[in-house]
């Protein structure tokens, strides 16, 4: 089952940068229900966004909190003709991903006690020269040029036994508790995150679930986005290598790039 959307943008942006972009979701190969959820849009003044999700919990309906997520994230953003400034990014961001948490943590509560809903999301905004990502959960966001770089640090009870030095980079990969994550969207009725800014220099963004980043190495992810393929393209060719290398788990990916005069 494969959810895919496919734009080429002529974005006027204070330079006039061109870019594409895709986003797609998968089932994967062994699961049931995809419960995973992606979206890039852009505004009248040339912004783009670009948000994952990777719901939680099957019987819990992740699919549910995963799609109400990107609706309200949609919905929120089409009303931002443009950003006047930073700070106005970093106030979206907030009131929106903190308006998320509450209807799904509201919903949860609907459904029964216990439900438990919840999803992870990422999201990145693109405003001239600067890359503005927030991240709740361990889906990821890259900056990949010749290399691909880590912008967001994972929620999850590996990374924090890796970060206070009880398990190994390696030993992440192959934990059996590496699902397990620390913080969620929905979990709670408030949620805490950090929002990051980088500079944008015109490089490619990649943002994806675990069920793509974890069966798909740093490798393959080059050697495809390095291609002169369609963004569409690439992220086809993505998720094929993950079902391939075993299709263990749902995956989305959300790409962008510039166009190929703008390099």
């Amino acid at each position: 089952m494969l959810h895919a959307v496919n734009y080429v943008l002529n974005m006027k942006l204070m330079d006039k940068l061109r870019g594409t972009f895709s986003y797609k979701t998968d089932i994967g190969k062994l699961r049931k229900t995809n419960e995973d959820r992606a979206i890039v849009l852009r505004n009248a003044n040339g912004d783009v966004l670009l948000a994952v999700c990777d719901g939680m919990g099957g019987y819990n309906h992740g699919d549910v909190a995963a799609q109400m997520t990107i609706d309200i994230i949609e919905k929120s953003f089409r009303k931002h003709d443009k950003f006047l400034n930073l700070l106005e990014v970093n106030s979206f961001i907030r009131k929106t991903l903190r308006k998320a948490n509450l209807a799904v943590f509201k919903e949860s509560l609907k459904r029964s006690a216990d439900s438990h809903m919840g999803t992870t999301v990422t999201l990145a905004i693109i405003r001239n020269c600067t890359l503005v990502v927030a991240n709740i959960g361990d889906s990821r966001a890259y900056i990949v040029d010749e290399d691909s770089h880590l912008l967001t640090e994972d929620d999850s009870y590996v990374n924090y036994l890796y970060q206070t030095g009880r398990i190994t980079l390696e030993e992440m990969t192959l934990h059996p508790q590496r699902h397990i994550l620390t913080k969620a969207l929905g979990m709670h009725e408030t949620v805490y995150f950090d929002i990051d800014h980088h500079r944008y220099n015109k490089n490619r963004i990649l943002l994806c679930s675990d069920g793509l980043y974890t069966a798909v190495t740093k490798e393959e992810v080059l050697t495809i986005l390095n291609t002169n393929d369609s963004v569409e393209e690439k992220c086809d060719l993505l998720i094929k290598t993950a079902n391939r290398n075993g299709g263990f788990d749902n995956m989305s990916i959300a790409l962008w790039e510039v166009s190929k005069n703008e390099n």
